[in-house]
């Protein structure tokens, strides 16, 4: 086996458990862009979060080490997409590589027309997942029993569109911007606005701008990710796991504390030293993730606020905090408590 440079297995070693920002290039699946990079920093955990099919370019997370443990909390950031829609042509996949099931003349719309129906589209929104999507129905994804033959009953699930923004407009092409919650599916939103304004409609390129505080303007292709690398410089380019979940609220306990939360025990709400964002962070009855930080302000672990937190009277001092993630090793131990606490 060919040893790499000495620098590279410097900087590998010194890599930190993080987010790193990629920009993913057309052609490539995400799969692809981790296999790339994992060849490359041979023995860091890779991971990713959030897929962008083939054709897509944009943000795509890159997670190191202990990262791909807070996959499911970097799902939830919301996202930034440009869009182009592609009016007068219906596919089977509501995107350009897809079969044109129909074709419909776009002569009679207008900027008017098309500035009603997209507003339509803006706020919580009914969508039925698309047929061919890795959604599971029955526990078979959706993809399979579409390449089947099968169309699949699909029940419509609430997304929410923060903010839908006409770009420009050069019929029968409509450039959209939309910022948007989990689990919307932009194709599906392209399609869903030719239905309405009667031409039918797909997503013909895609581009996402944002996933939650990473950016495409400061994301690295594979080819920049490498040449950092052997620079030495890719360090400097990694989200620390608490950069990366800074949009969480966060409590922080002492020394004793601190010790029991790496080995996975809960924290009674009397022993936490300080709340930052916590009061109203469960008032709609949902249960919220949480940072737990030691007074050095080094993250141990992600916790979970119980759903009452808020609810008739009660207070975060009054209720337990489970621990869901240790982040960091038990030094004292000299081993990783990080696996022993079940996904």
């Amino acid at each position: 086996m060919i040893a790499m440079p000495s620098t590279e297995s410097q900087v590998v070693r010194k890599l930190q458990d993080g987010v790193l920002n990629v920009h993913k290039e057309a052609g490539w699946t995400s799969h692809d862009v981790v296999a790339r990079i994992r060849g490359k920093l041979r023995g860091v955990k890779l991971g990713h979060a959030g897929t962008l099919d083939p054709a897509a370019t944009g943000v795509l997370p890159l997670l190191l080490g202990r990262g791909t443990r807070i996959a499911e909390y970097l799902l939830e950031w919301d996202k930034t997409y440009l869009a182009e829609l592609r009016l007068g042509e219906a596919t089977d996949t509501q995107d350009a590589t897809g079969t044109v099931l129909r074709r419909v003349s776009t002569d009679s719309l207008n900027e008017a027309r098309l500035r009603e129906v997209v507003a339509r589209f803006q706020g919580p929104i009914q969508q039925i997942p698309p047929m061919y999507s890795a959604v599971k129905v029955g526990g078979v994804p959706l993809y399979k029993s579409a390449r089947a033959g099968k169309d699949v009953m699909r029940q419509a699930r609430e997304v929410t569109v923060y903010r839908l923004d006409i770009v420009n407009i050069t019929f029968p092409r409509v450039m959209l911007r939309v910022t948007c919650s989990k689990g919307t599916y932009i194709r599906t939103l392209c399609a869903d606005i030719g239905e309405q304004l009667g031409t039918g409609g797909h997503m013909a390129a895609l581009v996402r701008e944002r996933v939650g505080p990473l950016v495409l303007e400061q994301a690295l292709t594979v080819g920049e990710v490498e040449s950092r690398l052997a620079q030495g410089t890719l360090e400097a380019s990694v989200l620390t796991l608490d950069e990366a979940l800074v949009g969480l609220p966060m409590c922080t306990v002492g020394a004793g504390t601190a010790r029991r939360v790496l080995h996975g025990m809960p924290v009674p709400g009397s022993e936490v030293l300080g709340w930052d964002g916590v009061p109203t962070a469960c008032s709609d009855g949902a249960s919220r993730a949480i940072r737990i930080k030691d007074e050095a302000g080094r993250l141990l672990a992600i916790g979970t606020l119980p759903a009452g937190l808020g609810m008739q009277g009660s207070r975060a001092d009054e209720l337990p905090i489970a621990v869901s993630k240790v982040l960091v090793t038990d030094e004292s131990q000299g081993s990783s408590i990080a696996n022993s606490i079940e996904e």
